[in-house]
This record gives structure tokens, sequence and C-alpha cells, in this order.
């Protein structure tokens, strides 16, 4: 359990504000995550990592001479917001273009993805390298569906060796890319976790028992066994790992590696060196020869109590990576010559302005925007009454955070479409400022998701008129297809499109008889929450409940049931305000 905490929302404002006070040498915090403290030089790539909280050393950690030159870093297992990705990467941007590395998971990939585009379109070059380097998660046939857990710090060091080396981007790109491609992990675990807060952890492990590849952000693992003497989880831990040599390895018997041993949180030291010593010998008897292996603290989540292993095969090019000085506060090692230090006073604080101005919108817009502010307080509410059932749904086969990120997203949302009323802004312009505060606040795939849900609707809705019910339906359709491309998620993937699509098309029908706003919304509320109850038949594709998929069937999904109750909420504030 985690025992220091003051507001649970709160956790990772102030544990950044912390570090930040610890390390104020080596980093600089600016909005949306840390930088180095030595400038970025004129004309080399900069290195931007990121991730959810809860995992130190990564991803914060992992900032310093020899690895990132900044790392976003987003609420306890929620990924960074586009918006705070986009401000560390501005504030470390040389002219040389950057790159994201990041692990894969589907909030990560939705908000860096994001942000690259924005990026890109002030004309700075940006790549981005996805970590996959877990075995457990995927196939080896469907690799690119795997997460990333350990193996991202040999990436990480890959890509920064070849940025401070003063390689281009795309030679940059080459090299993080050949180390994903080398790099495989394994994990297990004894326990769960607790998120700051929770009174109790995301899953429970027997006594005498350990799951076997689990996540990092409290997922269970994908099996459960007898817990094993340390010796044989070395032999099962290698035995594993060496039965997935990549491709490019020519002879494994003579090849080089780098090794990392990863206690995933309360795994003390010398129970990793009882369990290093039989992975040495395994390793060793198969002819490898290890190269400066690591054995601590890399890539935790909170208190879970679990290892991971992890080889990375070496070759001419990636091993100066490996072995390279780093002074980070996450791992330090080798001397590192020191570079031009920021001043305080010139760093500033960088942040990306996405939201939209609040332009003064028509009389009859700023009557259905009060009307919006309403339906939104009255999400919140709902949602806030069924916190911990999304909870308690997420964990099941995710990281328990789904109830904690939408209560979130629509208190940040409330606050700022208030400013937006004050302005006397339309309705357009209140839910596109809404969505952008929903989406930078709550961070990870529901804040990017309904991010993009009010934006499209904002949109469609406009700042002049009394929007009718195909306008609504219209701005409904738009916002299942903004994402959908966002997302990639289709029909029947056991995801919120699950009830957004069925509830769109429903409302669409609704309005093309005529119906007013309040008729036609109340006739497709029925059938959103009929689809949200039928995901529990649906097994997960996509997202992290993927590898989970057994545990995940008989029980709704969480975004399809705060979906559901979000239009329901929405529905009752139409019905009272009798908008036509």
């Amino acid at each position: 359990m985690t025992y220091l905490c003051n507001d649970p929302t709160q956790f990772a404002e102030e544990l950044i504000d912390g570090y930040v006070a610890a390390y104020r040498d080596t980093i600089v915090r600016v909005d949306g995550g840390v930088i180095r403290r030595q400038k970025t030089r004129s004309g080399q790539v900069a290195l931007v990592i990121g991730g959810g909280s809860g995992h130190f050393p990564a991803f914060g950690g992992f900032v310093g001479s020899g690895l990132a030159h900044g790392a976003a870093m987003g609420n306890v297992f929620a990924s960074p917001s586009a918006q705070q990705i986009c401000s560390v990467a501005l504030a470390v941007e040389a002219g040389g273009g950057i790159l994201f590395s990041y692990g894969n998971y589907a909030g990560d990939v939705m908000n860096f993805n994001q942000a690259q585009e924005r990026l890109r379109s002030m004309g700075i070059q940006v790549q981005s390298v996805v970590v996959t380097d877990d075995v457990a998660s995927a196939s080896a046939a469907e690799r690119y569906k795997r997460r990333g857990i350990a193996g991202t710090l040999p990436v990480f060091k890959a890509a920064a060796l070849a940025a401070d080396s003063g390689k281009s981007l795309d030679e940059v790109y080459r090299l993080a890319t050949a180390a994903n491609e080398r790099v495989r992990t394994l994990g297990v675990a004894f326990s769960g976790c607790t998120l700051p807060g929770a009174p109790e952890p995301l899953f429970e492990v027997t006594s005498g028992k350990m799951e076997v590849g689990m996540g990092i952000h409290g997922e269970p693992g994908l099996y459960r066994k007898d817990a094993p003497s340390a010796d044989s989880l070395a032999e099962m831990l290698v035995t594993a790992l060496l039965a997935e040599i990549p491709e490019v390895i020519g002879k494994p018997e003579h090849a080089r590696i780098g090794v990392i041993l990863n206690s995933l949180g309360t795994v003390k030291q010398e129970e990793l060196f009882v369990l290093y010593r039989k992975i040495d010998q395994l390793l060793v008897l198969h002819g490898l020869t290890i190269v400066e292996p690591l054995v601590g603290e890399f890539v935790t989540s909170f208190d879970m109590a679990g290892v991971s292993l992890t080889l990375f095969w070496l070759d001419n090019e990636l091993e100066p990576s490996w072995i390279a000085a780093v002074n980070s506060p996450g791992l330090r090692k080798g001397n590192v010559s020191a570079g031009t230090s920021l001043d305080d006073n010139s760093i500033g604080v960088v942040k990306i302005i996405v939201q939209s101005e609040m332009s003064k919108g028509s009389v009859a817009s700023q009557a259905v925007a009060e009307i919006v502010f309403e339906a939104l307080t009255a999400a919140c509410h709902s949602i806030d009454e069924q916190q911990e059932t999304l909870g308690y749904l997420d964990a099941i086969a995710g990281d328990g955070d789904h109830g904690i990120g939408m209560q979130r997203g629509l208190k940040a949302a409330i606050d700022v479409a208030s400013q937006a009323l004050e302005a006397k802004a339309g309705a357009g312009t209140l839910l596109k400022v809404a969505g952008d505060a929903w989406s930078d606040k709550a961070g990870g795939t529901s804040g990017a998701l309904w991010g993009t849900i009010l934006r499209c609707i904002g949109d469609k809705l406009g700042d002049e008129m009394t929007p009718g019910a195909v306008v609504v339906a219209e701005g409904v359709a738009s916002a299942l297809d903004g994402i959908t491309e966002l997302g990639r998620a289709q029909l029947g993937d056991k995801t919120l499109v699950d009830v957004l699509h069925p509830f769109s098309t429903a409302l669409a029908r609704a309005a093309s008889r005529e119906l007013s706003v309040a008729d036609a919304w109340s006739e497709a509320t029925d059938i959103a929450g009929e689809a949200a109850q039928a995901t529990r038949h649906l097994s997960p594709r996509i997202g992290r409940a993927r590898p989970h998929a057994d545990k995940s069937i008989g029980n709704p999904d969480p975004g399809a049931v705060s979906m559901a109750l979000i239009i329901s909420a929405v529905n009752k504030t139409i019905a009272a305000r009798c908008y036509k």
C-alpha cells in the first residue's frame, strides 16, 4: 500500500515537485514533466520519453546526461497528455528534430501520436520508436502488439548515445529501432500493487503463488502458478527468454548480451542478488557473454512484489550505448562530461496552448452553452457515484484507474467550461475548451478519447445557432469518426466504441424522423445502456485488457459503462431543460 499520501488526485504533481527538489543539479521542471539541466546542443536530436507515474525511476528518472533530454510525466499509471508531451518536447528541441520513445500502451500511443502531429505542423521533425519487449503480452508473430516494460531502458540508451553523438534523426531512429528488435523481457509478481489512496491492491496473489506475465500498470499476469525457489524462477525466466532469440542474431551461443534484473517495487536488492546468481550461471552455460549487467529497480509498479528479466542482444553498434556513461537520477555509471547548464531564471515555463480562444457566441448559442455546462456537471456527478465500480471493472484486466481518470478529466472540463460561460462563449467553444482541459488533465486513453469527442461535437455545434437533432447527431457521428481514427478501435473490440456506435446510429435515425433533441437523445439513450451491458460478452481485441481476455469476459468494459453513464446524465439534463 501507499503509506505517504495527501490528496490522491495530486499525488503525481507532488511527487514531481519533490523529485525536482531532490535532483535540481541534474533536472529542471517544465510544464508536463522534466528536462535535463544541461542544454541541448544546437542542431542536436532531442530524445523525449514518457509514461505514467508510479514506475520510478522510469520515466523521469531516466532524464540526464547519457539518457533522455526530457520526459513527459503523466498521472499515476496514465499516459501524459499530448499537451504535456508537446511542452516537454519544445523545451528541449534544438533544431535537430525530436525522437519520441515510450512503451506500447494505447493511451501513450494516442497521446504521443497527437503530439507528434502537432509538432510536425509547427515544422519540427519528429519520429517515434514504440518499445515492445514484453514476450508475455503477444506472440512472436505479433510483436507489434507487445507492451513495453523494462526493455525500454536499453532502447532509451541506444537513442540517447546516438543523439548525443550528433547523429541525424534518421540514424537515431534506426539505432533505437534496432535496439527494440533485440530486447526481450518477462516478469512475474508475488503480489499486486495499490494505487495512492486505494483501500486494496488491484489484484491479490495467494501466498505461495505467483502471477506470470503481468504488465507494469498493476495488470494481473496471464496465468498463476506455484511460486518456485529462486533457482527455479531463474531457470523459468532464462528458458522463456532464450526460447525467443531475435532472428537477427547469427550464432546465439557466442553472443554478447546486456542483462537487466529488475525489481517491480518491493523485492529487495539482496533477493535480487540471490536470483541473479543463478541467472548468471545459466546464461554462461549457454555460451553467452554478459556485459555490465544491471540489478536493481529500473521500471517499477509502485509496491508490487515482483521481478522481471531483460536480455538485450548486443552487436558492434549497440554495445557502446549499453556501456556508455550516464548521469541521471535513476541510473548513474561512469563519468559524463558536463555540458552548459540551464539558468533557472531563463528557463521559464513552456506550455502548448491548444485550447480555442474564448470567442463570444450568439445569444442563442450562449443559452445552449449553459445547458452543455449543466450536462457536464451532471455527468461528473454520475461518474463520482460510480467511480469505485468503474475502478473495479478496470482492475479486472487493466490498471484500475478508469474511474479516477474520468473524474479528473470531467472536473478539469467543468472548471474551464465555467470560465467559458463567464466569457459568454458559445456552445461550440465551450465544448472545445472543455475537451482540451479534459485531455490535458486526465491524460491516458480516456483523456485522449474524450477530449476528441468534445472537440468534434463542439465543431459541429458552433457558436451561432441553436442546433436541432440533426446537427447534434452529426456532432456525435463526427466524434465517433474522430475516436476510431485516433484509437483504431472498431465495433466489437470491447471499448466505448461499442456504445458510441449504436448510440450514434440510433440518434441519427431518430433525428431523421424530425424528433426534438430531447426526444431523439432519450430514444437513443436506452440503446446506449443496453450496448454497454452487452460488452460483457465480448473479448477485448485492443488495449491493456487484450492480454487478459479470459478475465474480461463476463464483465462489461469500463469505458463503455462510463460512456453510457454520461449519455444518460446528459439525457436527464436535456429533458429537464426541455431543449427542443
